[in-house]
Formats: structure tokens, sequence, C-alpha cells
């Protein structure tokens, strides 16, 4: 019996990337996935690849920083596959890439809305039902710009420390209550956001050449390893794939 048999996870930005990746592989694992993104193409075609390869998979296009939406989403989640008992809340956006005193305060406001004011809507629309069930699962796809500021990224950098802060709060309101919560930074892994990273030549991290990147089936298991009971001794905290002694946990190179 594989871990995640009988469970069931909703994946936001679940299209692509390293969204996509722990939909395939919690389905792979034995959970029902609900799989979400505003692009309903990319999802829908994950799903049916899920499906059949004999998995469980329903997908639904939504933006998160549309709170209807989301409600209608995990809505769907409970009916079509009987519960839920993780989310993954991997929904984000780099843009813009720019120096804060030439940024569009529209697309900066937009990259909070989806990476902390989205990530909150989908916490809040799951966990009443997680802690009437005993419990769940939450993992909040977090970042090391969360703590170290990086140029052309103050919208990024902010709301994803906002969302390590909006982590730790949780996890002080729910102990005790079964809800298992958890900030996991996967580092500099080879994604469609690496591409515009590149593309930008803004600081550091666009230097960073692609040979030189993490696979996403790396940060795919570390963020795994946090839905079973042995990561218990994390909640509340961010954990991250640059952290030697959490990859050698979790069965990472090192």
């Amino acid at each position: 019996m594989s871990r995640l048999d009988g469970k069931t996870a909703l994946i936001t930005g679940a299209g692509r990337g390293l969204g996509e990746g722990v939909a395939r592989s919690m389905a792979a694992q034995g959970a029902g996935v609900m799989l979400i993104a505003r692009d309903d193409a990319a999802v829908q075609a994950v799903a049916r690849e899920i499906v059949a390869s004999g998995g469980k998979a329903e997908a639904m296009a939504c933006d998160v920083s549309d709170l209807a939406a989301v409600e209608r989403a995990v809505a769907a989640t409970r009916q079509k596959l009987g519960g839920l008992d993780i989310l993954v809340n991997n929904a984000g956006v780099i843009e813009p890439i720019a120096e804060l005193a030439s940024s569009d305060p529209k697309a900066w406001a937009r990259n909070i809305e989806i990476n902390l004011i989205g990530a909150y809507y989908v916490v809040r629309a799951v966990i009443e039902g997680m802690l009437k069930a005993g419990g769940g699962t939450i993992v909040n796809v977090s970042s090391g710009a969360a703590y170290r500021p990086l140029e052309g990224w103050s919208a990024y950098c902010s709301g994803k420390a906002g969302l390590a802060m909006m982590t730790r709060a949780i996890a002080l309101e729910t102990q005790g209550k079964g809800i298992r919560i958890f900030g996991f930074s996967p580092g500099t892994i080879d994604t469609e956001m690496q591409v515009k990273i590149r593309a930008s030549g803004m600081n550091m991290i666009s230097q960073i050449p692609r040979g030189n990147l993490a696979p996403v089936e790396h940060a795919v298991r570390g963020l795994l390893y946090l839905c079973d009971p042995a990561a218990d001794d994390l909640i509340g905290q961010d954990a991250s794939t640059r952290d030697e002694a959490f990859r050698k946990r979790a069965g990472l190179p090192v």
C-alpha cells in the first residue's frame, strides 16, 4: 500500500512545473488529486494523463485571487474526490521583475494578490473542513526570497515573506488541532519561472545557467516528505531543499 492511498489532495498552480510534478507523484502514490490553475487546458491535460496511467484526478480552472472561484474548487474537490486531506499551495508568479521605482503598480499589486492573498484564500477555504475532520496537511510553497531581498523582486520577496509569516501564524492558531502546516522552499529548480528570470537579466538568480538548476523531481520529493508523519517535528517551519539536514531526511542527494 502506498503512503498516500485513500488521501485527497488539492494542488494549486498544477498545470506545469512543481505543481504538475507533485500532482503526478501524489497520484502515483495512491492519492486522489484535484488540479487547479488559471490555465484550464493545461490542468485538464495533466489530469487526463494521470487518469490514463491509472490514477485518480480531477481538474478545473481557478484563479486563486478570486475567493468565490477558490471556494467552488474546494467544494468540487470534496464532492468529486470524497474529501480533502492535503493542500499544496503552489500557485505563484514572479512578475513584475523591475526596480520598485519603475515598477507597474497594478502588476506589483497583482503579484501580492496571487502569491499572498490567493494563498490565504485557499487556506481559508480548506481549513474549517480540515479542523472538523480532525486534521489535514497544508504545504505553502515558499522561497529563499522570503528571507533574502533581491533587486527587481520587491513584490515577490514581499509576498513570500508574508506567506512565511502566515504559515507560522496558522501553526500557532491550530496547535494541537491536527493541522500539519509547513512552508517549503524548493530552491532554484528548472521551471518556466526560471526562464522568465533568466530573460530579465535582473539580480544574481538570473545569471544561474540552466544546467545548474535542480530538477523539479528533487523538489517534488522534498515536498512529499512533508506529507509524511516523519516530518511532524517541522510543523510551522519552512523546510528548504538547500538545507543539507532536510535533504538527508527527504532522501535527496547531498
